[in-house]
């Protein structure tokens, strides 16, 4: 038995399904997992979920640096015991959702990688954000269930294609994914999990003229998935049925095709025909 599940369980402390604790004591696999998230002593890392801290002090025996969050107050006590010796380790209690993630971040040298354990119910929400608030990252290395590592690194036209893969498409490139039985937890989770290392390009895949728009026609795509993208557009943006089909015959496509296998050119090419003012919505708006 880990030290740290000595400590757990000297302490008397309770698992908390509800905050998605499911603990990695395998040294092995801990050590092999901070390989695969390609932390060296050059690197600052932000740790999300810090739980029993076995992952954090690998993390510290590697990186420059390591901020690391962690939710629940009742563990900190227990990762400080576990990291002792560290000087390079800076432990904070905070919800990652709530957090002002660029003030957080605001000690830690550019750019810097993202490790992180996911809760299921958070993961879209919070890949979400470290896509797309413009923070200065390097690299995301995230453990998240199976199934969701699967959609996230879904493409145009797959079943979990979606904002989150379309995000993730247009500002990184997958390193790894390494598929991670649920019985190397504990307690034992209902389902398997993959840790997934995402680099940050060093420009988007593709840049429209207005990125904002860009977001705004791909949402509208996925939005209305088992319509066409024309009749997407004519909701998402109050044309009229000929607007629409005007609009994506301009673009170079289909009427009939739907949003949902639209590849990121094509979006690209239907945004930049928004911005540049050739299509009007009802009100005469450019």
């Amino acid at each position: 038995m880990s030290r740290t599940r000595e400590r757990i369980r000297d302490s008397a402390l309770q698992y908390q399904k509800g905050l998605g604790q499911n603990f990695i004591y395998d040294t092995d696999l801990l050590e092999e997992l901070a390989e695969l998230s390609g932390v060296t002593e050059e690197d600052d890392v932000l740790e999300i979920g810090a739980g029993s801290g076995t992952l954090t002090r690998v993390l510290c025996a590697r990186a420059r640096r390591v901020l690391s969050m962690e939710l629940d107050g009742r563990l900190l006590p227990l990762i400080r015991a576990g990291t002792e010796g560290f000087g390079n380790l800076e432990l904070v209690q905070g919800d990652v959702m709530a957090a002002d993630l660029k003030a957080v971040t605001s000690s830690l040298r550019p750019p810097f990688s993202v490790v992180a354990n996911l809760p299921y119910y958070i993961t879209t929400p919070v890949l979400l954000r470290f896509l797309t608030e413009g923070l200065p990252l390097k690299r995301l290395a995230v453990m998240v269930q199976k199934e969701a590592a699967d959609r996230i690194l879904s493409g145009p036209g797959e079943e979990g294609w979606g904002m989150l893969p379309l995000q993730r498409a247009l500002r990184c490139r997958c390193e790894q994914m390494r598929p991670v039985p649920r019985e190397c937890f504990t307690p034992v989770p209902g389902v398997d999990s993959a840790f997934i290392t995402l680099t940050f390009l060093d420009r988007p895949m593709v840049t429209p003229l207005s990125m904002e728009d860009f977001q705004r026609v791909a949402a509208a795509g996925f939005a209305l998935r088992r319509k066409t993208m024309a009749n997407a557009l004519m909701a998402a943006f109050r044309l009229k049925k000929e607007e629409a089909v005007e609009w994506m015959r301009r673009a170079g496509l289909d009427e009939k095709a739907r949003g949902e296998k639209l590849t990121l050119e094509e979006l690209k090419r239907l945004s930049d025909l928004w911005t540049e003012g050739v299509i009007h919505d009802g009100s005469g708006k450019v």
